[in-house]
């Protein structure tokens, strides 16, 4: 039997949200405290919703974010669900698990992470997902190693079988190195269920160092709808990379031949560590059950982004977390967190 295999979409029904706690031998060290109210912050939100999933190297501290985190999950009526394991960093979105549906049926892809082409060490963070398969962080579902570098910030899925990327990312040298589009394509397709890819050739943040993660610069929020970032700045060292991945979008067309509804979101004002410009992004939201967790960064666009993501998701509640700590190490709130589809957690 041929298995009919299909990666679902964010706004597919959830069973849990997976976190990689930081811990002092992480980046996070000289900000850690800032750092960890977010994660509480963000965790507190997920737990209104949904089950929540978190894995922290260092034990003493996650016996502190259970006796933090356990009251607001009964009051909820979710589920908190920890296990001690070792982490390199936190970017739980990236090396995390991938699940798809064969059958009907989950199973969690455990891809490759080279920490953005070995720019870090990753080594532990590579082996989260075998580590909490064993430990029964995902039920008597299939865990299955997938030989190929890929990242979930890398990839938007429609639910249908069309996949969102971008060039820079997908085909960099230092991700699958002497891969050709045709062979990414084929590898997607066989993995991923994907039947077809649009791909992006234009787009970046300063200070992103993913080479143009799609979850930074354009999402699927329905399956004919795409918000993006867009910037109306001339000045702006982003605006002709970004006016050009405008129009590749405004170019493509769904799977029946129309054209997707576009939603632009803000740039958001400069923000800088030194003299390095972060990445700041309003694209970098989480989908859970029903609700979206939007970052915010204390800049004057964080409202109207908020007002653009509500039209998005008009049954959603709109949720602001404050990211700001975030993005001093060139990330946000989805690179942070990991879906796991219904049928999964119990």
């Amino acid at each position: 039997m041929i298995a009919k295999t299909y990666l679902p979409a964010e706004w597919s029904q959830q069973s849990a949200i997976q976190l990689t706690w930081p811990h002092q031998n992480t980046d996070w060290a000289d900000q850690l405290e800032a750092v960890e109210r977010v994660y509480f912050d963000l965790a507190a939100a997920i737990l209104k919703y949904e089950n929540l999933l978190v894995s922290c190297e260092d034990p003493l501290k996650l016996q502190g974010i259970e006796s933090t985190l356990k009251p607001i999950a009964e009051r909820s009526g979710s589920k908190l669900c920890t296990f001690t394991v070792p982490a390199d960093d936190t970017w739980a979105r990236d090396h995390g698990p991938i699940t798809v549906f064969e059958n009907k049926q989950p199973v969690l892809l455990d891809f490759r992470f080279n920490a953005w082409g070995d720019k870090y060490r990753a080594s532990k963070d590579d082996a989260i997902t075998k580590t909490l398969a064993e430990l029964g962080a995902y039920g008597a579902n299939e865990t299955r190693a997938v030989d190929m570098i890929l990242e979930g910030g890398s990839i938007e899925s429609d639910g249908e079988g069309t996949l969102l990327t971008t060039e820079k990312c997908l085909l960099n040298e230092s991700r699958n190195s002497g891969w050709s589009k045709k062979q990414i394509e084929a590898a997607l397709q066989q993995h991923l269920g994907v039947k077809r890819t649009l791909w992006l050739k234009h787009g970046f943040l300063a200070g992103d160092d993913t080479d143009a993660h799609i979850d930074t610069l354009a999402r699927f929020c329905t399956r004919d709808l795409i918000c993006y970032v867009s910037c109306t700045n001339e000045g702006d060292e982003h605006f002709d990379e970004l006016k050009l991945m405008e129009t590749e979008l405004r170019g493509f067309v769904q799977e029946s031949g129309l054209p997707y509804t576009l939603v632009p979101l803000p740039m958001a004002s400069p923000i800088y560590d030194g003299n390095k410009r972060l990445p700041a992004t309003y694209a970098n939201f989480l989908i859970i059950n029903g609700a979206v967790l939007a970052p915010v960064y204390d800049v004057p666009e964080d409202q109207q982004a908020l007002e653009q993501l509500q039209k998005c998701f008009p049954s959603r509640d709109i949720v602001a977390i404050n990211c700001a700590p975030l993005i001093k190490q060139h990330g946000s709130l989805h690179c942070i967190t990991m879906q796991i589809p219904a049928g999964v957690v119990s």
